[in-house]
């Protein structure tokens, strides 16, 4: 259900129940969770890549085990399955990267979402789809659509669960970038690991600072910055940052 690989440093996952649109079920949200979770350990991973195989990247959460009356409640399935998943996203010190690769709907669209950067592939779409089914958007999408897109828009987009072209949800503000399909896979590869091969820490802490600011008045963000720009300053990182410019080179990164 979770394909994992590793290439160079970065850690690639991907939805494998291709012909369930890689719909979720709770062994696959667990299982996701985990690979999350070791993927926040091990110091050789610099990035993370999430895509999914076949047309789709994630149809949110399976129908069939929501209906099965000895299945999970809806309650269980948000708080056990999809909260954890969108707090390990936000919370773990390394750039996520959503590779949407064909539909995102639902839960899977807010997954994407939540990553740091979201690129996707010309004939991707992402659908609120939750208002056809007598739903709530949840994962974070009440949380992080308005901010990126204002509340007029994210309101009608929710409320009529449209399908929004990976074109438009550039131009929306929703995604950084698109990419053809043919190019799609290598393009987002490429994206990884130029961020993997960057200063890690540098990014984890920017992912800190990006999180608090619209929380935070300006006083208090310029506070966090001066805090977290004196711990920047101590990595091995921004070390090799200045001596490589001093030596005029290119810096080779570690991540620490």
């Amino acid at each position: 259900m979770i394909q994992f690989e590793k290439i160079e440093a970065v850690a690639k996952i991907t939805f494998n129940r291709p012909d369930k649109y890689n719909s979720f079920v709770r062994e696959m949200a667990l299982e996701f969770q985990k690979k999350l979770d070791e993927c926040s350990h091990d110091e050789t991973v610099r990035c993370i890549l999430v895509t999914g195989a076949g047309k789709a990247f994630c149809a949110g959460q399976d129908l069939k085990e929501a209906i099965d009356p000895e299945g999970p409640e809806i309650e269980e399935i948000v708080r056990q399955h999809y909260n954890p998943i969108i707090q390990k996203i936000r919370k773990i010190r390394k750039p996520v990267i959503a590779a949407v690769n064909g539909v995102a709907a639902g839960a899977g669209a807010n997954l994407a979402l939540a990553c740091d950067i979201v690129v996707a592939a010309k004939s991707a779409s992402f659908i609120q789809a939750f208002s056809k089914i007598g739903l709530i958007p949840d994962s974070g999408g009440t949380y992080f659509l308005p901010r990126f897109i204002g509340l007029p828009k994210a309101a009608a987009i929710m409320m009529t669960g449209e399908s929004v072209t990976a074109e438009k949800a550039e131009s929306l503000g929703m995604i950084y970038a698109v990419y053809k399909d043919a190019e799609f896979e290598n393009s987002a590869m490429k994206l990884a690991k130029t961020i993997a091969s960057m200063p890690t820490k540098g990014l984890g802490y920017t992912k800190i600072l990006l999180s608090q600011t619209f929380n935070n008045s300006l006083d208090e963000q310029l506070s966090l910055e001066a805090e977290t720009q004196a711990l920047s300053a101590t990595s091995e990182d921004h070390k090799e940052g200045i001596q490589a410019f001093l030596e005029k080179r290119t810096p080779q990164f570690t991540g620490k």
